[in-house]
Parts: C-alpha cells; sequence; structure tokens
C-alpha cells in the first residue's frame, strides 16, 4: 500500500506511519464485502485477557503479506503494551501458523517470545488455535488500585542507574529527600541492590517519627512488586535473581519493616501518576525519552492498569527500511524513534561525524550545537517531532488519552519544545478530531513529584 503522509520528517523521507498504514488497511479490508474476522485473545495465567478483532481482507495470495503484516504488527504492539504468554486465535487457522512460526525459538520474534514469555511470565509465548470467537475467554483487564494515599508516614523511592532517590513524606508533604549515587548496573552481587535499597530506606526513616507505609519505583518489569526483569539488575544472574533479588521487595517488606504496605512498581507508571496527579486529571500516557522510550499510563479513572507499556518495543514506523533496533533485532520500534538512540540514529543524516562516541555524548553535542541555532540540530529534533506526532496517533488507537506527558533527557532544551511543536503540527494536520493536551512536568513535579506518587501507592492497612 502507497502511504503518502502529509509531513514528512525531514531526514526520515521514507517514513510509514503505522497508524496511517493501519488506517489504509482497515478502509480496504471494510470495502471489500469478503473479508473476514478474526479474534484474538492475550492471556496469562493470573487469568487476565485482552481481546482484539479486526477485519481481514481475503485469504488470496495477493493479500497473505498485508494480512500478516497488519495482524503481526498490532499482536507485536499488544503483547509489550499490555503483556501475556498465550495467543488465541479465532477465524483465522493461517494467521495462527504464521504467529506461531514467528513467536518460537528461531523465529522472527525469538526475542519478545522469549523475553515476554520466559522472563517476564515464566513460560514463553505459545499460539492456539481456537474454533470460534465464542470460545475466547472475556476480556479481563483489571486495575491496580494504587496511588493516590497521601495520609500518614510514608517514605517514597525511586531506583534509577546512576543514583537511588528517597524522601521522606508526612501527609502527602516532602519533608525530606537525597539522592544517594549507586552504580549498579554490572554489581554481580545481590547484597549489594539489597543493602543500598534498604540504605535509602533508613535514611529516609530517619526524618519520620514512625513509617506507616513504603512506595517505590524502579526500572524494569515488575509484577505484584516481585521484579521480573529490570537492566538495573544486568550483573546479576537469573538464578540469583529468581531466588532473591526479584523478591527484593517482599523481602524488605517481611524482614525490615514489619510488614507494612509495601508497594513497588515501574517507573513509568510512577512518573504518569505524578504527572496525573501534579495536572489533577488522568487519562495521561507519560512518555520519556532518555537511553530508551520509557512509558507509563494512568486510566480514565486513575488507575494503574497491569499492563508492561513498555512501548520501546512497539512498533511505529511499518517502513522496510526503517531503524533496527540492537536488543530485539526488529525494525521500526520506538525505542530507535525516542530516545538517545533515535538523535544518534539522525545525526549522520543531520551532518553530524560522530563516529563511535557514546550515544550520551552525542547527544549533549547535538543539545549544544541547537543552543547555538546549529540547523542540523533543529533537523533532527523536527524529525523526532514529526515520528512522535504520528506515534501519539498510533498510541491513543491502543490507550484512553487526554494527555501526552513529555519528558526525559531528549525533551531538554529548546529541542524539546521544537518535538512537541512538530507533534502538534502532525496532530493538527493529520488527526484533528484527537483532542490530546502534549504536557510537560511543572517545576515541583520534577523536584517531588515521582517521590509523593511512589509514596502515595499503597494503601495504609
Amino acid at each position: 500500500m502507497n502511504i503518502q503522509p502529509k509531513i514528512t520528517p525531514v531526514l526520515d523521507p521514507g517514513f510509514v506511519p503505522a497508524v496511517l498504514w493501519n488506517k489504509a488497511y482497515e478502509a480496504k479490508a471494510a470495502a471489500d464485502p469478503a473479508s473476514h474476522q478474526v479474534d484474538i485473545a492475550l492471556t496469562r495465567a493470573d487469568g487476565t485477557c485482552f481481546r482484539w478483532s479486526a477485519k481481514l481482507l481475503p485469504a488470496t495470495e495477493e493479500n497473505k503479506a498485508l494480512n500478516e503484516k497488519y495482524v503481526e504488527r498490532i499482536i507485536k504492539f499488544l503483547l509489550w503494551q499490555k503483556g501475556g504468554n498465550i495467543i488465541l486465535v479465532a477465524g483465522d487457522d493461517s494467521i495462527a501458523d504464521m504467529l506461531a512460526s514467528q513467536y518460537c525459538k528461531g523465529g522472527a520474534r525469538e526475542f519478545d517470545w522469549d523475553f515476554i514469555g520466559k522472563k517476564i511470565y515464566g513460560a514463553p509465548i505459545e499460539v492456539k488455535k481456537v474454533a470460534s470467537a465464542a470460545d475466547l475467554p472475556a476480556e479481563y483487564s483489571g486495575s491496580m488500585t494504587l496511588g493516590r494515599n497521601l495520609d500518614g508516614y510514608r517514605i517514597g523511592f525511586d531506583l534509577g542507574g546512576s543514583d537511588r532517590k528517597c524522601a521522606a513524606v508526612v501527609n502527602g508533604e516532602v519533608v525530606y529527600s537525597e539522592e544517594v549515587v549507586w552504580d549498579p548496573y554490572f554489581q554481580k552481587d545481590p547484597q549489594y541492590h539489597i543493602d543500598g535499597i534498604q540504605d535509602s530506606l533508613e535514611r529516609a526513616a530517619a526524618h519520620l517519627p514512625r513509617v506507616d507505609a513504603i512506595g517505590g519505583s524502579s526500572a524494569g518489569v515488575i509484577i505484584n512488586s516481585i521484579v521480573r526483569t529490570s537492566s538495573l539488575f544486568r550483573g546479576v544472574s537469573q538464578e540469583d535473581i529468581e531466588n532473591t533479588l526479584g523478591k527484593v521487595f517482599r523481602t524488605l517488606q517481611k524482614e525490615k519493616w514489619n510488614n507494612i504496605p509495601f508497594e513497588v512498581v515501574n517507573d513509568g507508571e510512577v512518573t504518569a501518576l505524578a504527572g496525573a496527579m501534579g495536572m489533577n486529571d488522568n487519562a495521561v500516557l507519560g512518555v520519556a525519552m532518555g537511553t530508551s522510550e520509557a512509558a507509563g499510563y494512568v486510566d480514565p479513572e486513575g488507575h494503574i492498569k497491569p499492563w508492561l507499556n513498555e512501548l520501546a518495543f512497539a512498533p511505529v514506523d511499518y517502513s522496510a527500511e526503517g531503524g533496527v533496533d540492537e536488543w530485539s533485532k526488529d525494525m521500526g520500534v520506538g525505542a530507535l524513534y525516542f530516545s538517545q538512540q533515535a538523535v544518534a540514529r539522525l545525526a549522520p543524516r543531520a551532518g553530524f561525524e560522530f563516529g563511535s562516541m557514546p550515544f550520551p555524548e552525542q547527544l549533549k553535542k547535538v543539545q549544544a550545537a541547537m543552543a547555538e541555532g546549529d540547523e542540523r540540530a533543529r533537523k533532527i529534533y523536527e524529525s523526532i517531532g514529526v515520528h512522535f506526532g504520528y506515534a501519539i496517533a498510533h498510541y491513543a488507537c491502543f490507550y484512553d488519552v487526554r494527555n501526552l506527558l513529555f519528558l526525559g533527557r531528549v525533551a531538554s532544551g529548546d529541542g524539546g519544545q521544537i518535538i512537541i511543536d512538530k507533534a502538534e503540527e502532525v496532530l493538527a494536520a493529520e488527526f484533528p478530531e484527537l483532542k490530546i493536551q502534549l504536557r510537560v512536568p511543572d517545576e515541583k513535579t520534577k523536584r517531588h513529584g515521582q517521590a509523593v506518587a511512589a509514596a502515595s501507592l499503597p494503601a495504609l492497612s
């Protein structure tokens, strides 16, 4: 299909926005009376089930590649947005066979099959055929009723790659906060991490008469306060993660903190919650452009959902020449478009010659050039902004969102405003029906919002 965006990224003329490709496919399928329906359920062991259905073009040889691309890209998005390791397919056995051939050892999506399946949910992704849509389980997504609990004496913390932030909070007001430098990435001994976390908690507790609850955020996939995988623990063996470090928060709760309410979630979710609390509104999708793309979501009712929201691996560009992610080996996924990796990918096209310079240093050079009015830097930010505008519209197909919270290293400085301006230009030109406010955190939220939001996660017993 020939997709022509109204606005093209100046440094990426071959960009094929996922949202436009999908809409064109769906219009084509709707216009063909021989189209058929496929129904898919994405499930996991805890009973959570997400449903998706669509009309597919007639199953002819001519339509085969279009049908497979449409379904595979959306299922890939749903896997990283919502999570699950069992894919049930009704209405098209060939689609089930295609997914099974990709999500397997040696398949094109082996990374996802292993990472989502084994590391997050304890069993590899499995694709199963189901006789009819009536045989699929009902939708059940649930909500985590976490956050906005401000009563009592609380500790809030955030674990990052370079420092541990921790705060003492009394009835929603920060009375003490501190950042402690640490170097978690390549520490092999689990005790290093355990001792570091406990040290920060004790420092905050020293400023409170008692501790009623503890809430925290951390990079990684965290389910029921248990770490399934995290870049912070990359130096620790998988065996040690499963045996000790993955359960560190529950262990500390029991052994050091007298079983007081203690909840920890992914840092993206807390960022979105902090934004929602700061702007006093809900339906917030937070997107942070940093080392990679991080995301979090607060639904229209103000709840954090038990989803993955790992949009770094979610496809946004359907071009056959899109960027290839070094880790997942997939093409056109968010990490390559909305992070310091995006800056490094576009920099040579803009005329910068950075060679093997580390990505963080490349970003600093581009930011410095932008501050001096360098047109090459402007083109990088304008291109990211166009990518982002189309991606926001794509995200809106999967999230009920009124507010897009924009933050991260790439968002800082003049370049961040250029990204916002170009994204808003795309939304106005292509998607005027979408009423999404692009927002940046205010100073209070930047200073203490994350700590207060984290501290507010547990309800007092």
